[in-house]
């Protein structure tokens, strides 16, 4: 993590999205273009290796509006099953995976992400609903067991072109055999290319669901992306 140069003000704030017939309102500390002004007075530490924590989690983007509906459309592919919720942010749609009766373990890179994501399900989850259990890790070296998850649930997590292989190898450890793979990949350059380079790994890519979502400033065609692997599809077959 940085080291702050100047004292830096906190300030609270809410974001809110629609979802199934409802609205979810989560906390965060801040909104992205607050503290992009205020990492202009925070210096980096010494050994700074590059890897940046950069703060893209505060925001609530399209495609995790998108994920969380396509979810609650389709509560039985996750209700009842393992959900593995990779790089959740503010939590929302494993907030509405859980409200759909998943089991669901969120995970995100940023500890401070978890803090707000923990405080959402307190905020949205009503009485009975078991709530995600949350976790600080890394997709490169993922802490949990091989074929743990039935279901894993991406919003947004190929926004750079060096995430594809870590991305990748984690589904391939991660996902159970004869389990899916549910990635909201907003319409970008930088993503285009990404289902051609799955297939080419043994997965079975299809686009159930592509829509426009207007979020937090943005207004994003989102792809959802459902992966199985190939070889399970032509045992079934």
């Amino acid at each position: 993590m940085s080291l702050p140069c100047a004292p830096r003000a906190e300030a609270a704030g809410f974001v809110e999205a629609e979802v199934a017939g409802r609205v979810w309102r989560l906390a965060r500390p801040a909104d992205l273009e607050s503290l992009w002004a205020a990492m202009g007075e925070v210096c980096a530490p010494p050994g700074w290796d590059g890897d940046e924590r950069l703060p893209y989690w505060v925001e609530l983007w399209p495609a995790a509006v998108l994920l969380a509906r396509a979810i609650a459309a389709r509560p039985e592919l996750v209700a009842g099953r393992a959900c593995l919720d990779a790089g959740c942010g503010l939590g929302l749609p494993a907030l509405v995976a859980a409200s759909c009766g998943g089991r669901v373990l969120a995970f995100d890179y940023e500890p401070e992400a978890l803090i707000y994501a923990r405080k959402n399900a307190a905020l949205n989850l009503p009485a009975g609903v078991a709530a995600p259990l949350f976790a600080a890790m890394d997709w490169r070296r993922p802490a949990v067991a091989k074929g743990a998850a039935e279901v894993i649930l991406g919003a947004d997590i190929l926004y750079e072109r060096r995430f594809f292989e870590p991305v990748a190898e984690f589904l391939d450890y991660a996902l159970a055999p004869g389990g899916r793979a549910l990635i909201a990949d907003p319409e970008r350059s930088v993503s285009a290319g990404v289902c051609d380079r799955l297939r080419a790994r043994g997965w079975r890519v299809t686009t159930p669901l592509t829509a426009k979502v207007a979020q937090s400033g943005q207004n994003m065609t989102v792809h959802l992306r459902e992966l199985t692997r190939a070889e399970a599809k032509c045992k079934e077959g």
